[in-house]
């Protein structure tokens, strides 16, 4: 069992920086792979960024590319998303996810979600 509680969000002009935190209850967190999605309303939720288990492979949404960049610390049980230069259709509820599956970029994919973080970008 993984708890995930996500922090970070906020309302930033455009142009400026967020840096989202995912705080991972359980001892294995360093065995799942973590990522970021994100919904904005009347949206489906979209994948944003990944982490494999092993760090060594990360993948971004084109959009977000040169742009975002996820990262973990196994040694605090976290997953950060360091977002730069934000534009306002960043906007949205973000999400952090586990999972053990290597369909990186498929929702269902993932077992374990956060409760979302909101940022709110504006213009």
């Amino acid at each position: 069992q993984v708890q995930l509680v996500e922090s970070g969000g906020g309302l930033v002009q455009a142009g400026g920086s967020l840096r989202l935190s995912c705080a991972a209850s359980g001892r294995t967190f360093s065995s799942y792979t973590m990522a970021w999605f994100r919904q904005a309303p009347g949206k489906e939720r979209e994948f944003v960024a990944v982490n494999s288990w092993t760090g060594g492979s990360t993948y971004y949404l084109d959009a977000v590319k040169g742009r975002f960049t996820i990262s973990r610390d196994n040694a605090k049980n976290t997953v950060y998303l360091q977002m730069n230069s934000l534009k306002p259709e960043d906007a949205a509820v973000y999400y952090c996810a586990a999972t053990i599956s290597r369909s990186y970029y498929v929702t269902s994919a993932y077992r374990y979600w956060g409760q979302g973080t909101q940022v709110t970008v504006s213009s």
